[in-house]
């Protein structure tokens, strides 16, 4: 076991593995349990990690309230969870992987060709959008994928990024999410020394202020409905911020590049008004499925790109070298950490998009933050 503050050098560990540990179990609908699963016996290429930090997704909070993210609907009860951070109790038996005691980031995706009938194109070096691509914690298939929001939990060596030393846990639970935020800036090409607009402020959107702040970007410019996510956004790099409300002065940015990170029609239409002609906008924001009401003649007008951003590929490594070498600063991202016994409070905290950013599971009595509700950081 090891603390947020302690560095990922190997450190001597029990091998003796429990049989069980407490999980957030998604069961339906606005049924969510905090019960103990058992810990099955870890396949040859799995390492046994115990987890320290877990970030809350907006993907976790659609399990818990609708019982579906998307399309992806629960069948049977599963364990959520893909943010997360640990220390691995057991190394991979294969050899593969890091040493126990390492401290370590997780890559939740498992790509993977097309699982239906017929074969569905994908770019090779875009294994993201390989069509039977899994992904922990999510209901995407049946069986789902269980996710790792548990004390232990057995993934495969290949998912495992070794932290560096002196990089604290907590910040580390932001990789995953910053990575989704990196791959969204990446899609916008070279933003050095441009205009950059970002719509929505929620964890993704802060986090991608924060690349686009490292990235170069001359001029960065936040929007949200409320205050404490803009709030969030100027600690890490906002240049300027504007409520969504205000429709004229969103226009009159006339951004190079435009991060749609808010999911909804409005925040689509705000950035392709707030897009300069012959600019980029990068949509990162899932919006329902279905078709969506957008004035999308400005796209044909203005001669705008719009492109698609989901999740991410190797971007996790680059990801984790800037948060260790302090160029990505991510820190007020995370304004709450919860106790795993508290975890139904966190959930519902999360939920507050008013009032929170990243809210942390703690799963580890020992970690730094365990019983505290709040870290006070990015003052609305």
């Amino acid at each position: 076991m090891t603390t947020a503050s302690e560095s990922s050098a190997p450190l001597a560990v029990s091998t003796v593995l429990p049989k069980e540990g407490p999980a957030v179990v998604a069961h339906a609908a606005g049924e969510l349990r905090i019960e103990n699963i058992p810990l099955a016996s870890p396949q040859p290429d799995q390492a046994v990690v115990e987890i320290a930090y877990g970030g809350i997704c907006g993907s976790d909070l659609h399990y818990w309230l609708h019982g579906a993210a998307g399309e992806s609907v629960l069948k049977a009860p599963m364990v959520l969870g893909h943010e997360i951070v640990g220390v691995v109790i057991r190394a991979a038996g294969d050899g593969t992987g890091p040493a126990e005691g390492s401290a370590v980031a997780v890559h939740p995706a498992t790509p993977g060709p097309s699982t239906g009938p017929g074969v569905v194109r994908y770019p090779e070096d875009r294994p993201n959008l390989s069509p039977g691509c899994t992904y922990l914690g999510s209901a995407a298939r049946f069986p789902h994928t269980d996710g790792a929001f548990s004390r232990y939990a057995n993934l495969p060596s290949r998912m495992l990024r070794l932290l560096p030393a002196g990089l604290d846990l907590k910040t580390a639970a932001l990789v995953e999410p910053a990575s989704v935020g990196w791959h969204a800036v990446a899609r916008a090409g070279d933003v050095r020394g441009k205009t950059a607009l970002v719509i929505g402020s929620g964890p993704i959107g802060a986090l991608a202020v924060a690349v686009l702040k490292r990235a170069g970007a001359a001029r960065i410019v936040a929007v949200d409905m409320h205050r404490r996510p803009l709030g969030i956004a100027q600690a890490v790099g906002a240049d300027e911020v504007l409520e969504a409300g205000e429709t004229d002065a969103i226009a009159d940015v006339q951004a190079d590049v435009v991060i749609e990170s808010s999911g909804s029609h409005h925040g689509l239409a705000s950035a392709l008004k707030g897009a300069a002609r012959g600019g980029k906008v990068v949509m990162v924001g899932l919006l329902p499925s279905g078709p969506q009401p957008v004035p999308i003649s400005l796209a044909i007008t203005r001669e705008l790109e719009l492109l698609g951003s989901f999740r991410f590929n190797d971007e996790i490594d680059d990801v984790i070298a800037a948060l260790a070498d302090g160029s990505l600063f991510v820190d007020p991202v995370i304004t709450h950490v919860f106790p795993l016994e508290r975890g139904l409070e966190a959930f519902e905290t999360a939920k507050n998009s008013a009032e929170s950013g990243k809210v942390l599971l703690s799963f580890s009595p020992d970690a730094p933050g365990s019983g505290q509700p709040s870290t006070g950081q990015a003052a609305s």
